[in-house]
């Protein structure tokens, strides 16, 4: 794969002072890799929490909306 004179020429300018080519390259596809592991995790997670709650009798929107107006309707009145 050729890297394009542009964007090497944007690396080179973005090197600290002793830093090499090589160090940066490392150092980005590190934090590529643990991005990628952090949002692999994050996207398990949430999968897991989806089947879990999917799987679990809930309490259906509409008592949960009912209990809300009911705690409303008591706060308009204390007021």
């Amino acid at each position: 794969m050729c890297v394009e004179p542009a964007l090497l020429d944007e690396v080179e300018h973005a090197l600290e002072p002793n830093e090499s080519l090589a160090s940066f390259v490392e150092t980005a596809v590190r934090h590529e890799i643990q991005q990628r592991q952090a949002q692999a995790g994050w996207l398990q997670r949430g999968s897991a929490a989806t089947r879990h709650n999917s799987a679990a009798a809930g309490i259906p929107a509409e008592v949960v909306i009912a209990r809300l107006e009911a705690k409303l309707d008591a706060a308009r009145q204390r007021k």
